[in-house]
């Protein structure tokens, strides 16, 4: 086996990257090490473009084994992986969102990179995706305008110093004041995750600061291992505009633009304009490729949108720079079954969001390589984009990556202000529906399900907003940061800056770039951009709703809880659960039992108070000197045996019934007859005494029964002591 390797130390531990003959059918790969983690990447480009392919064809895939993780994994009846975990989809999006941008737009070949995770310790493998991707493509000759690095930064609430590369274990740990996945190169960023506990701009900023000094030193590696071991690139000249096509352009498009760019939507807008450009492409060069047709009017409208911007501080719809479009906010309203929703609108990008509460037997089991145990996941956002959104045809339901990584997205932006699960033990889904499309959907998921939550009475610390910024620019010292950027701004702009957060700081960040990378400069004036229009947006989220409904709706379920013994556990969930059904049974609720002794009891009505009693009288612990009601269950010689609880007997001797003497218990005390008690005594082994005496001397007087008249209705015999 050949094999050559590259070290590095980052974040306290060591980097491996090794090029073996392992794989040496594909294009460019490496086998990458940190600590205990390995991933493999591959990167192959297909040898011809492929025919009438219209846009540039990237495939990322993010292979997770659960052999990495020494784990079996599956279901019973087929023992093998199934469709990629939401995990793998949101790694995978990382991974093409950071190379994407570096790629010749011009590019038809398919070009396909696939990362998959060879073993897992505790380091996440979506960084190491991104620098392994950067090394395969690197070293190989595809054309590519590498490399790119990537870093994950933390923090711990209270602590002043910044973590490089906090194992995936950090994001569970409540003290984490924010995480933050930065990538990018030669002093730029250009992807960017970031999950917050409402952090400060400046604090935020700072961790780019330091994640751009972390990316330069994994730079310098990789462009030693590339220029040591890389092939040269393969050349794929972009297609050249024949003259007469532009001459065509130039006299039938060109003097219309400027009027239909700066139109906005409509007949005589950029959609319409584009349209005829393509029906006198087709009659006049039905022989030239689609993309010399697309080329010439993209570089024209990015043209126009750039200088107008640069130079005028014009936008597509005559906005000014930071202007936010028209808000519309409303809680509820659709109708009385559903648990909340909330209504959003930002110009023309319209959200439905609806919050459904459930149990916690509703929470979401997941099984990833990445935690040795299931996990239950208690809220859930799920984000769709059906495609009348954007007034088109095509496939209504299912999901794609997208989906998935912008109800992620705003599930990041929501979570930390969501109640701790102790005060609030309710599993939440929120779906946000895209009904119309026109910028950013995604924040305005976070709009809408922040109306929606509140609306269902989840009693969230914080409303939660979230804007897009984009950008145009020039070059590094020459640009304009656009604030609430709709379709041809987000099509034609260089940046997509999301962030979501409250009024006191940062929940959520995600940005993806068109370019090679925007500076620190550049991503601070974005950050204080965007916390005016969140601020702004705050204003008509709290108009519409101040703050969250004192009551959930009363077709939510009622949760009630209470704590038992650990070593009481047993006792109420019965023999293979008898017990346990039978209470839900008879009560119409759902129990759930944790380890820690936490009973969650899920109903309608009165359900739940029932079972509740049921469970603190199977599990109530008697103390000396408690008052009591037992039921005669047994008659003795020396006494008789009560039923206090559903599990409980104690004995009450015949010396403990009344003040006076008894011959005989059966002649004072009847089978199922209630009688008040005292508690005793509890001996070592949990046994109990009771007094009937103690708790009410007066007890038999009152049912005509006293020592003249006991003692007279006796029968003298032997036993019964009349004799005495």
């Amino acid at each position: 086996m050949e094999k050559k390797s590259y070290t590095l130390e980052i974040g306290g531990r060591t980097m491996t990257a090794e090029f073996l003959d392992l794989t040496d059918q594909a294009h460019g790969s490496v086998l990458l090490r940190y600590g205990n983690s390995t991933v493999l990447a591959t990167a192959v480009m297909a040898k011809e473009a492929r025919e009438g392919q219209g846009f540039f064809p990237l495939t990322v895939e993010f292979e997770e084994k659960f052999y990495a993780a020494g784990k079996i994994g599956g279901n019973r009846y087929q023992r093998r992986e199934g469709r990629p975990s939401d995990e793998a989809v949101l790694s995978a999006r990382i991974v093409d969102r950071t190379i994407r941008p570096l790629f010749a737009g011009h590019i038809r070949n398919d070009i396909q990179v696939v990362i998959t995770v060879l073993s897992i310790d505790q380091d996440d493998p979506d960084v190491m995706g991104v620098i392994a991707a950067s090394l395969a493509l690197g070293t190989s000759h595809i054309p590519w305008n590498g490399p790119v690095s990537a870093v994950r930064i933390g923090k711990q609430k209270g602590n002043t110093a910044l973590e490089v590369n906090p194992t995936y274990l950090y994001r569970d740990d409540t003290s984490a004041e924010f995480e933050l996945i930065a990538c990018g190169k030669d002093g730029k960023i250009n992807m960017i995750e970031f999950g917050g506990n409402q952090t400060l701009e400046a604090e935020t900023l700072e961790s780019f600061t330091f994640a751009s000094k972390e990316i330069e030193k994994l730079q310098a590696w990789q462009e030693k291992i590339i220029t040591e071991i890389g092939k040269e690139k393969v050349a794929i000249p972009e297609p050249e505009t024949p003259q007469e096509v532009q001459t065509l352009f130039e006299k039938e498009i060109t003097p219309k633009l400027d009027s239909a760019v700066f139109s906005g939507p409509g007949k005589e807008g950029i959609g319409a304009l584009h349209g005829a450009w393509k029906k006198l492409f087709k009659e006049n060069f039905p022989e030239l490729d689609s993309y010399i047709r697309e080329e010439i009017f993209d570089s024209a409208v990015n043209d126009i949108l750039h200088t107008e911007a640069l130079k005028n501080d014009r936008r597509a719809d005559g906005r000014s720079m930071t202007e936010v479009r028209p808000l519309f906010a409303q809680a509820g309203g659709i109708s009385p079954i559903i648990h909340g929703s909330g209504t959003f609108y930002r110009g023309g990008t319209h959200i439905l969001s609806i919050a459904t509460l459930g149990g916690p037997q509703d929470r979401m089991t997941l099984e990833s390589i990445e935690h040795q145990d299931e996990r239950a996941k208690r809220y859930i956002h799920h984000y769709n984009f059906p495609p009348f959104s954007v007034g088109e045809t095509g496939r209504v339901g299912g999901f794609n990556r997208r989906m998935i990584g912008h109800g992620a997205l705003a599930e990041k932006a929501l979570v930390p202000v969501l109640p701790p699960v102790e005060e609030f033990p309710y599993t939440i889904r929120v779906v946000s529906e895209a009904m119309a499309s026109n910028g950013s959907t995604s924040m305005g998921s976070v709009c809408g399900s922040t109306l929606a939550l509140m609306d269902a009475g989840v009693p969230i610390t914080e409303p939660v907003a979230g804007i897009a910024s984009g950008l145009m620019m020039s070059d590094d010292k020459t640009y304009k940061v656009l604030t609430d950027i709709q379709g041809p701004e987000d099509h034609h702009g260089d940046m997509d800056f999301k962030v979501a957060g409250t009024k006191n700081g940062i929940t959520a960040i995600q940005m993806d770039v068109k370019v090679g990378g925007v500076t620190l400069e550049m991503l601070s004036e974005a950050l204080e951009h965007a916390r005016n229009a969140r601020l702004h947006i705050l204003k008509t989220l709290i108009a519409a709703i101040p703050e969250s409904r004192k009551d959930i709706s009363p077709n939510a379920p009622k949760i009630i809880s209470l704590t038992i013994k650990p070593d009481q556990i047993g006792l109420v969930i019965g023999s293979g659960g008898k017990t346990v059904n039978e209470i839900r049974e008879k009560t119409n609720t759902e129990i759930d039992i944790e380890d820690s002794g936490l009973v969650y009891i899920t109903g309608k009505g009165e359900g739940p108070l029932k079972a509740k009693s049921i469970i603190e009288a199977l599990t109530r612990v008697f103390s000396p000197g408690e008052k009591v009601e037992g039921e005669v269950v047994r008659i003795v010689d020396f006494g008789a045996f009560v039923k206090i609880s559903p599990t409980t007997e104690a004995l009450l001797h015949v010396s403990e019934i009344a003040p006076f003497r008894i011959e005989k218990t059966s002649d004072v005390l009847k089978l199922g007859e209630v009688v008040p008690l005292t508690i005793k005594e509890v001996d070592e082994r949990g046994r109990l005494k009771v007094s009937l005496k103690d708790a009410d001397p007066e007890f038999l007087k009152k049912k005509g029964i006293t020592p003249k008249a006991h003692t007279q209705n006796k029968t003298p015999g032997p036993g019964n002591g009349s004799t005495r």
